[in-house]
């Protein structure tokens, strides 16, 4: 269970950082600023490992790095537009995106996931307040649910057997190639500010976070992983009510309690229904 409690940290992490980014990309522009993002993390993770990644590990990472890389830009460019909560609820979709993706895959839905997913998605419904018209910002976040969700399910099916350390590493090196591709052409000094946003996300949101993702991947399945990652919209609203001076109703707040409430169910369901050792299994 140890990995379990380390991603529920590093979903708020994650959600905390909607503020911390949208201030950033507020006063520097959004490729350069993932430029450094994901350079910086780069060369953490680089320090940390010390240890050159498999020819599969690089191969995996490459390719499950660039999804990620292209989840981060719609989510990003999408905060250009839209306020850090409602992008952290939006996000908050590839709950429903995982299960379906992985089901392509060829594996079943189990029940329990179905329900917890359809909660969770009436939570999120309730805290957006239902049905809208979408503007740009709000449609690039839902493109970055999909490639998160199928960022989710790629890593829960090659990252078994693969060292998670190297494998994060190249993931992240992924990401600084693709965006430095774009980046580069107007790089310049970012103020202390926006340093010490780069410093937070790179280290913290981007480097130790996906270490520990493709950590905890290595033992969930893609579904359970995304419920878990569902902690992040809830994470996001408080820190945009604490941090960014959102206010949310009632309302939304029973959508916020519905999605926790989703995700926890799903974590005790297995708890409850599983037989002691201590006792003979009835037939």
């Amino acid at each position: 269970m140890i990995y379990v409690l380390l991603f529920v940290g590093v979903t708020a992490v994650w959600g905390w950082t909607f503020v911390v980014v949208k201030n950033a990309i507020a006063e520097y522009p959004t490729l350069p600023f993932l430029q450094l993002r994901f350079l910086l993390a780069f060369l953490v993770m680089a320090i940390l490992v010390r240890r050159l990644p498999t020819r599969k590990e690089l191969r995996v990472g490459l390719l499950v790095g660039a999804v990620l890389a292209m989840g981060y830009l719609t989510q990003t460019l999408g905060l250009n537009l839209i306020s850090p909560g409602n992008a952290g609820l939006i996000t908050g979709l590839l709950v429903l995106f995982t299960p379906f993706i992985d089901r392509l895959f060829g594996v079943p839905l189990k029940r329990r996931t179905i329900i917890a997913v359809i909660v969770a998605v009436i939570g999120i419904g309730m805290v957006t307040g239902g049905p809208s018209a979408f503007g740009l910002g709000d449609l690039l976040v839902v493109v970055c649910a999909m490639f998160l969700a199928l960022h989710i399910v790629l890593l829960s099916r090659w990252s078994p057997g693969l060292r998670s350390a190297p494998l994060a590493m190249v993931q992240m090196g992924a990401c600084a190639l693709i965006f430095s591709a774009g980046g580069t052409w107007s790089l310049s000094m970012p103020s202390t500010d926006v340093w010490i946003a780069i410093v937070i996300t790179g280290v913290f949101a981007s480097a130790l976070a996906f270490f520990i993702q493709t950590w905890a991947q290595s033992h969930l399945d893609a579904s359970r992983t995304a419920l878990i990652i569902a902690m992040e919209p809830a994470w996001a609203v408080a820190a945009a009510v604490v941090l960014a001076g959102q206010r949310f109703g009632w309302l939304q707040a029973i959508g916020a309690a519905l999605v926790l409430a989703a995700i926890v169910g799903h974590e005790l369901a297995p708890l409850k229904f599983k037989t002691p050792e201590h006792e003979p299994s009835k037939t």
